[in-house]
């Protein structure tokens, strides 16, 4: 939808929220841009914090300065903790000397800090494990457009499924979606709309920067944002790319050095030249799919030596960012075979055991599998009717891989962050388990 607003004579341009924890307070740092004054007018700005319940916390005034909130609600992601996505209200009062206008913006704040080491990357000084999605906006009924009963269903079956992140692949998603992960607590690793990037030259890279820019000035304030995402695929092993990407990357940081910055690379590790510019390394590989197709028995070795390579190259914490196999829902094969619903859950569950086995080696961080829902492409031979990638079809029902992943991922948020899972989680089998029959 297009969304018309007005704003008076002079406004808020900007606000950017930096928040830290010392102890049980927590702070606020803000800063507030405003435009539109005429010479020799004085911003006069009042600012007030709201609790979830509404209640005022404390309030301040002046352009920027720091918020304390004594024992203070910490914005957690989902599984974390009993209150996911705690969100305060700053709101923000903009207006001048002998003028009756004024302007007034309400941003949701979380409470949150984000950190990172060479194996690890921590939430409020908790080390998180990733376990989501690559996703696309698209639905049958509007396509890319934003439907918001389609929004409202996938984030009932993220939670259903068991996942705490996802990947805004391959562009910013809509705000609405943003808002959303904010309040129910969802980690967002946000990506620019940078994809196959090659031919690297000075306008790209200034079309690239114009990007991050943007993408950074919407999203900063958002307690969802873990990592900015600065590229799909690119053509990391050609030359001038590692010049080109640390280019990217120290813009990146120069607008926001709070976050972690990573890219889904695609090229060999052994050919990469981006990833010194990386602060968590990401990788998409389809073993079994594009690469020896129906050799399920290759999965496992094929995935652990790559992850342990890309950590041995750059000494950094480690995510898979993109796996999978296309299936056609109803499509069923037994022993499996290539595009069956048990293909795909096959697939998955190797993938499943090499992840486990790269956690235990303590630098392995997070696993996206390629894609939340089967999405509309290009009209060729090598799809039927699109990507069906998905562990959901296109109209947001699961395939058989879709009950398997939920199992794992509920398992997964009871052993890293102690989540009950859910009391439908397996259906009755027997009341003597095949255990202890034997």
């Amino acid at each position: 939808p297009v969304l018309l607003s007005t704003k008076p004579r002079f406004y808020i341009d900007d606000i950017t929220v930096k928040t830290s924890i010392s102890g049980d307070t927590g702070l606020i740092k803000y800063s507030i841009e405003p435009a539109g004054l005429e010479e020799n007018e004085i911003a006069i700005v009042s600012v007030s914090l709201r609790d979830a319940d509404s209640t005022l916390v404390t309030k301040m005034e002046g352009v920027s300065g720091i918020l304390k909130v004594p024992n203070a609600k910490l914005w957690w992601a989902i599984g974390m903790h009993t209150q996911p996505g705690y969100l305060y209200t700053l709101e923000v009062t903009l207006r001048v000397e002998n003028d009756t206008e004024n302007d007034i913006y309400r941003l949701p704040v979380g409470i949150r800090t984000v950190k990172w080491t060479n194996s690890t990357v921590l939430l409020n000084e908790k080390p998180v494990y990733l376990r989501g999605f690559g996703r696309h906006e698209d639905s049958v009924i509007r396509g890319k457009g934003l439907d918001l009963p389609t929004m409202t269903r996938d984030y009932e079956l993220l939670k259903w499924v068991g996942a705490n992140a996802y990947r805004t692949s391959h562009y910013p998603y809509s705000e609405e979606v943003m808002d959303m992960a904010d309040r129910q607590g969802f980690l967002i690793i946000d990506e620019c709309p940078a994809v196959d990037t090659e031919n690297f030259s000075p306008t790209l890279l200034a079309r690239h920067k114009e990007s991050i820019t943007q993408l950074i000035r919407r999203d900063k304030n958002r307690p969802s944002v873990l990592m900015w995402s600065i590229a799909n695929e690119p053509r990391t092993a050609l030359a001038d790319a590692d010049t080109y990407f640390r280019e990217v990357a120290q813009h990146t940081k120069s607008l926001d050095p709070t976050r972690p910055i990573t890219a889904a690379l695609a090229t060999s590790y052994s050919t990469d030249k981006a990833g010194q510019s990386l602060d968590v390394i990401s990788f998409n590989r389809y073993n079994s799919w594009y690469a020896n197709p129906g050799r399920l028995d290759m999965i496992i070795d094929k995935v652990m030596a790559e992850a342990q390579n890309w950590r041995k190259k750059y000494n950094k914490p480690v995510l898979m960012s993109e796996y999978g196999a296309d299936t056609q829902e109803g499509l069923h094969e037994l022993p499996e075979f290539i595009w069956s619903e048990e293909y795909q859950t096959a697939v998955l569950s190797k993938h499943f055991q090499a992840f486990d086995r790269l956690r235990a080696e303590g630098w392995f961080v997070g696993e996206f599998i390629w894609n939340f829902a089967d999405f509309r492409t290009a009209q060729t031979y090598t799809r039927v009717g699109g990507n069906k990638k998905g562990i959901f079809t296109r109209t947001r029902q699961p395939k058989m891989a879709a009950h398997h992943v939920r199992r794992r991922y509920h398992s997964l948020a009871w052993q890293t962050d102690g989540a009950e899972p859910p009391e439908d989680l397996q259906y009755y089998i027997s009341a003597t388990t095949l255990h202890d029959e034997l």
